[in-house]
């Protein structure tokens, strides 16, 4: 069986010696045209475009498509976007914390809010400031303790609108907003004439006050406590 197999192989391998005894044919320009394609159709000399270095169509082999090629849409301009502006009120970011005193005419302002609307409570750490562009905002980290009641008082200077919220953030919770002020006008009170924030549970956390400016200028803020 094995050399039943075999001989036919080797009969099949000796074929083409057998049948390789004529000379080839010489050359024939017009075969050598109607085998790649150039048939009778041009003139001597001259080939099909994009073929032995004739100029290839627009669009090919890196030559700029015309519109309506190549994902180019057929008649539409192409003009530079530009780019748009935000809009007023949603530039946000943080403001540049400054020194209280650098906000010295809004302090009797601050003074005489206390003496109004936070009565009988103590200030909580001390004042904080910043310099505030259209939207951002300014915090100020403290602890809530359990069973106390915290209220907020902030004076802008050259803002439109002063807001004021109390949230607490413990990290990897996203924040909460416990609380924010009801007022309108570049000075803002939450929790004012008794109306503090009371923390509800037994235990405390962190948290912190944050204020947000309409407008630009400078701000003034105080927490307190009782």
């Amino acid at each position: 069986m094995r050399l039943y197999v075999l001989i036919p192989a080797a009969l099949l391998g000796l074929a083409p010696l057998g049948c390789g005894g004529s000379d080839p044919e010489p050359n024939n320009p017009s075969q050598m045209q109607n085998q790649y394609g150039a048939s009778n159709q041009y003139p001597p000399g001259q080939y099909p475009p994009g073929q032995y270095g004739q100029p290839a169509p627009a669009g090919q082999y890196g030559q700029p498509a015309p519109a309506g090629q190549y994902g180019q849409p057929a008649g539409t301009p192409t003009t530079p976007t530009t780019p748009t502006t935000p809009a007023a009120g949603a530039s946000g970011g943080q403001a540049a914390p400054i020194a209280p005193t650098m906000v010295a005419a809004a302090t009797p302002v601050l003074t005489a809010m206390a003496a109004s609307e936070v009565q009988g409570m103590q200030a909580e750490g001390g004042a904080f400031a910043g310099q505030f562009q259209d939207g951002q905002t300014l915090e100020q980290p403290f602890n809530i303790q359990p069973g106390k009641c915290y209220s907020v008082i902030g004076v802008g200077v050259g803002l439109q609108e002063l807001d004021i919220q109390l949230v607490a953030h413990t990290p990897p919770m996203p924040p909460v907003v416990l609380a924010q002020d009801s007022t309108t006008g570049p000075n803002a009170t939450l929790g004012g004439k008794g109306q503090c924030f009371k923390n509800p549970l037994p235990i405390g956390g962190p948290a912190k006050a944050v204020l947000r400016a309409r407008g630009s200028g400078m701000a003034v803020g105080q927490i307190y406590v009782k």
